[in-house]
């Protein structure tokens, strides 16, 4: 179950942990977003860092990827004093308080990994490369090894994503399938389609690449 309001997106699965705090920014009104990415993300930045301090992470450090649709996930298990962004990564996994793990969408999936016990969480971006590569394995895998992570503990939520009939390719359920084979009990899948509703979400498919980006958050209390 999601609930969204006012740009924001919520997983019902995650709100109910007491130790994370994870959103899913989605479309924000009256800003044109019919531009390259990195202007996107500028005229966006502001609406962003408003949502940021709404939902209480507005002073962690922030930090984000490249997202070059592979299967690189960076570790982040020493503190960090600012926002940074990391070349040549799709994700990333942390058992660092305080910091905001962010990942950029607008049709592939971000995937949120949460161990309760450890506790410890990731923040994956996978769409059709990152999905065929087995992104979400891995940073299952590295959980397992940095953090003693049991997937069978862990609560795996999907966000909104395109899927068929707008996409050939159901990523989503190759993810959840990964999840299951890694061992983990406890998926979550919004069962959105990006595609499907241009009002909320941004979708590089249907505004053929002039469009916004979906930041997508997950941090530590």
């Amino acid at each position: 179950m999601t609930e969204t309001k006012n740009a924001i997106q919520r997983f019902t699965a995650l709100d109910s942990i007491d130790i994370c705090r994870a959103a899913f920014i989605t479309r924000i009104p009256g800003i044109n977003v019919a531009e390259d990415k990195p202007e996107v993300l500028r005229r966006l930045d502001a609406a962003h860092r408003a949502i940021r301090n709404e939902i209480g992470v507005g002073d962690w450090p922030l930090v984000t990827a490249e997202q070059v649709h592979g299967n690189r996930i960076t570790v982040i298990d020493a503190a960090i004093a600012k926002d940074a962004h990391f070349e040549g990564i799709d994700g990333f996994i942390t058992n660092r308080r305080h910091v905001a793990l962010g990942v950029y969408v607008a049709d592939c999936c971000a995937v949120y990994l949460v161990d309760p016990k450890t506790p410890a969480i990731g923040l994956v971006h996978s769409g059709k490369k990152g999905t065929e590569t087995a992104i979400v394995t891995k940073a299952i895998e590295r959980m397992q090894k940095f953090f003693g992570t049991d997937p069978a503990g862990l609560i795996a939520q999907l966000s909104p994503c395109i899927r068929p009939p707008h996409y050939e390719i159901d990523f989503a359920a190759q993810i959840r399938e990964q999840c299951q084979a890694a061992g983990v009990k406890h998926i979550h899948d919004s069962g959105t389609c990006t595609a499907c509703d241009l009002k909320s979400y941004y979708s590089y498919r249907m505004e053929k690449g002039k469009t916004g980006r979906i930041l997508a958050l997950l941090g530590l209390e």
